[in-house]
């Protein structure tokens, strides 16, 4: 029991520091930094100019099948990476089966470059 317990200790030391370096600036900067607000930083800023629309505003379609776009490449590079290392162990099968995948891929990609997602007026 104890020996498997000891396993665990590098995950615990590695959550122990990564909370500390994540919490211990955060308070640092609490404690020390001047808190004077006043009305010009408390407004609401946005990329240079003041809000001038509503925050519910609609989206233009493309900007969601750029984010569809990148969740799809995003995915693929997630499952290329295991893929790759473990290639020689599934042999042929394996490597069709990602040829498959990578194809279906492509074929949306095409498919989105031809609908014009990826040009910006």
């Amino acid at each position: 029991m104890y020996l498997m317990l000891e396993n665990y200790i590098p995950i615990l030391l590695f959550l122990v520091i990564g909370g500390a370096v994540g919490t211990i600036p955060l308070a640092l900067s609490r404690v020390l930094a001047p808190h004077k607000p006043n009305k010009a930083k408390l407004s609401p800023y946005e990329c240079g100019f003041e809000a001038f629309e509503d925050s519910r505003m609609k989206f233009d379609v493309r900007y969601y099948l750029v984010a569809i776009l990148f969740i799809i490449f995003d995915l693929e590079i997630a499952f290329l990476f295991p893929w790759a290392i473990v290639l020689e162990q599934i042999g042929v099968f394996g490597f069709m089966a990602m040829v498959l995948f990578l194809t279906i891929l492509v074929i949306g990609f095409i498919y989105e470059w031809m609908k014009g997602a990826l040009e910006w007026e």
